[in-house]
């Protein structure tokens, strides 16, 4: 609902009268449980302000933006126009956690006249959802503006309490941190920087910068989050927190000479989004962000496959092989990959990940070289053209590696090249990457060019019918509605850290991210791994798998992705084979998702529905603290009788002690039923139900 004082009426006759009055603006949610107001101030400052339930969660905080050129400053404002309008549709996605999305909203959209002689005409744009509310800048054509450049946007958010917050610093270059939990007042994200020896390549802001989505949960028990969704030729929103204030303001990522971005009318913002809830299941329900971007640009997408898939990877991780050829342990040799594809053809998986195939290894990292991987050369131990007709024959396919090493002019010169070579391959799906400083020299990971970057790759595939995982990309915002052959990305830090030297990836940290990184879409964290001490290949390494065996079959349903790695060795798997039934059976497609029970930090149970089938699969994690829960299955059908097949920690089980203790159980069910389970230290349990 929306309502105006004085009211619309005024503006359409009087229009004097009007602009003189300094209206405030108010749209409530469908279920009127969230109210945004939007007051045009004295000295023409627009304010924005929302409410949930009656509670304060954004107290009044500003919006403009400074451009270099022109040189303005657009945060004086008279509010010249309003519109008000609403939808309520359903859509289906073309895969993901369920099979029909809910799209309702209702909308306020405020024309903004400059109070300057150049009189520049700005439209936000706010849509109020049950969950959230998004808003974005739009600017449309108009004599007084045509090419800009912004210096800076003026988005601010003040928070109504110094709420417990879950954040990681600002870095233009990397995502890849541990979550810290403290006090809006008490962010310090030098400190927490310091303290991240494990990333290599970074672009520190600041002590008062954190990267989005930040989560909030306030001392009433509201939980909020702050994100962005439909990031398109923009650069990447990082945050300034005032802990005095408690106020945080847009940080836009720059380029290479301290420009944020070059924009043309009409133009567009990404949306600013603000979910909301008393419930933390909740957020880890919400399709906000999906919905604020625009439906698939892919008509006949049946040739895009969620997937499960094994990889010649993590040999190189703990020490087996070298993704270079050069030192006798390369491990992307034709011999050793067909092991990976008989291995996947016997245990069902549906393709094979190959790093380290191509030439040039040796030469690019710590030089940042343009010119050192062309896509299309094997190493001379790794035939490509005979092991994709082998993994045909066995019905498997080929994975390909694009790492670009951060050279990305280079790989936009090559990327027809490259996918012409693996659609000639026979080869469908490529996971591409971008360690290293960016070429062109000075641009971020974060930058408006790299985004456009991710975007033009995606479209790209897309022309040869490819499905894309990016890693060290910047954090997605719900684009895989607009380009679903985007199928995952990295963005955040997955198990891969779980050999690094120091921090690696603490128990809480796969409790915290889907309520932060996963909210903008799924993530390629590659769970699976069933060998906790990593010295297998070296007696002098000290670094381990901080969960239980149990937890890493569960991640498979807590952490989302419709391409999903069973990241481990085969021999790690063939130890273990009555666990790895679940890897091998658990889908990556749903029809349905229901959130149990959540606390960020803490603890995460959910169940799915496989797409087309009635059989529901359950995941719940724990932190470093052993918990006893009971899980309720009325997500079931009635009157129905199902086979549970429980993956439980064992009574035994600790990640630091005993992480490989777990019981495989089955036992008939229903919908009445409740399942008590026991999750260890850094534990969880995975559960399978069949309908009998």
């Amino acid at each position: 609902m929306l309502t105006i004082k004085p009211i619309l009426l005024v503006l359409l006759i009087w229009p004097a009268t009007f602009l003189f009055a300094k209206p405030t603006f108010s749209v409530t949610s469908p279920n009127d449980a969230l109210r945004l107001s939007v007051a045009n101030g004295p000295t023409g400052n627009v304010t924005y302000q929302l409410t949930y339930k009656g509670k304060k969660v954004i107290e009044p905080s500003s919006l403009g933006f400074v451009l270099s050129k022109p040189k303005i400053s657009l945060t004086q404002f008279t509010i010249t126009a309003a519109d008000s309008s609403s939808k309520n549709e359903t859509w289906k996605p073309v895969w993901g956690e369920v099979r029909e999305i809910r799209n309702h909203y209702d909308e306020l959209a405020l024309t903004l006249t400059s109070k300057d002689t150049m009189a520049i005409k700005v439209v936000v744009r706010f849509r109020v959802f049950d969950d959230g509310v998004g808003f974005r800048y739009e600017f449309p054509e108009q004599k007084s503006l045509t090419h800009f450049i912004v210096d800076d946007e003026k988005t601010q958010f003040v928070l109504a309490g110094d709420h417990k917050i879950f954040w990681i610093p600002g870095d233009y270059e990397t995502n890849e941190y541990l979550y810290n939990t403290t006090r809006i007042s008490e962010i310090d994200a030098k400190t927490a920087f310091d303290k991240e020896k494990d990333i290599a390549l970074t672009s520190f802001i600041g002590p008062n910068a954190v990267q989005s989505p930040l989560l909030m949960k306030t001392g009433d028990g509201l939980y909020i989050s702050i994100y962005e969704a439909a990031l398109i030729n923009y650069p990447v929103m990082h945050l300034q927190v005032d802990k005095r204030k408690l106020a945080f303001t847009s940080q836009l990522t720059p380029d290479a000479v301290g420009n944020k971005a070059y924009l043309q009318t009409p133009a567009q913002t990404p949306w600013r989004t603000i979910l909301v809830s008393d419930r933390a299941t909740d957020l880890l329900s919400s399709k906000l962000i999906l919905n604020l971007n625009e439906p698939s640009t892919i008509t006949d997408p049946s040739w895009i496959k969620p997937q499960k898939f094994v990889g010649m990877w993590w040999e190189m991780h703990v020490g087996k092989a070298t993704w270079e050829k050069k030192g006798g342990k390369h491990g992307a040799n034709t011999q050793n990959v067909k092991k990976y594809i008989d291995f996947a053809a016997k245990y069902g998986f549906d393709g094979v990940l190959v790093e380290g195939w191509n030439v040039g290894w040796e030469d690019w990292f710590g030089n940042w070289k343009e010119n050192v991987f062309d896509f299309v050369t094997p190493y001379s131990d790794y035939n490509l053209d005979s092991l994709t007709t082998y993994a045909q024959q066995k019905g498997v396919r080929i994975i390909m590696h694009h790492e670009t090493s951060g050279s990305v002019t280079n790989y936009e010169r090559r990327m027809d090249a490259a996918f012409q070579y693996m659609q000639k391959e026979g080869i469908n799906t490529v996971k591409t990457g971008y360690v290293g400083r960016i070429i062109p020299r000075g641009e971020h990971h974060d930058s408006q060019w790299m985004v456009g970057h991710y975007q033009r790759v995606a479209e790209k595939a897309a022309q040869y019918k490819l499905m894309v995982d990016s890693h060290e990309s910047s954090h997605p915002t719900g684009l895989h509605r607009t380009y679903p052959n985007w199928m995952a990305s990295e963005a955040a830090r997955g198990s891969e850290f779980n050999n690094a030297p120091t921090l690696g990836i603490t128990p809480e940290h796969t409790t915290i991210l889907p309520f932060t990184r996963l909210l903008g879409g799924p993530m390629d964290f590659t769970p699976g791994l069933f060998r906790f001490k990593l010295d297998q290949f070296d007696y002098k390494r000290t670094t381990r798998v901080r969960t239980t065996l149990a937890k890493q079959l569960a991640l498979y349903v807590t952490i989302y992705s419709p391409l999903q790695m069973a990241a481990d060795l085969p021999e790690n798997y063939e130890a273990h084979l009555d666990a790895f039934q679940f890897i091998r059976d658990v889908p990556v497609d749903w029809d349905d998702t229901k959130i149990i029970a959540a606390e960020p930090g803490d603890y995460i149970t959910i169940a799915r529905k496989i797409k087309g089938k009635d059989s529901w699969y359950v995941g719940a994690i724990t932190d470093e603290n052993s918990r006893d829960i009971a899980i309720g299955l009325d997500f079931l059908e009635p009157g129905k009788t199902y086979q549970a097949t429980i993956y439980r920690d064992a009574l035994t089980a600790d990640w630091q002690t005993n992480p490989e203790a777990y019981v495989i159980e089955k036992k008939p069910v229903n919908s009445k039923t409740k399942l008590p389970i026991h999750l260890a230290k850094g534990g969880g349990c995975a559960i399978q139900f069949i309908r009998k």
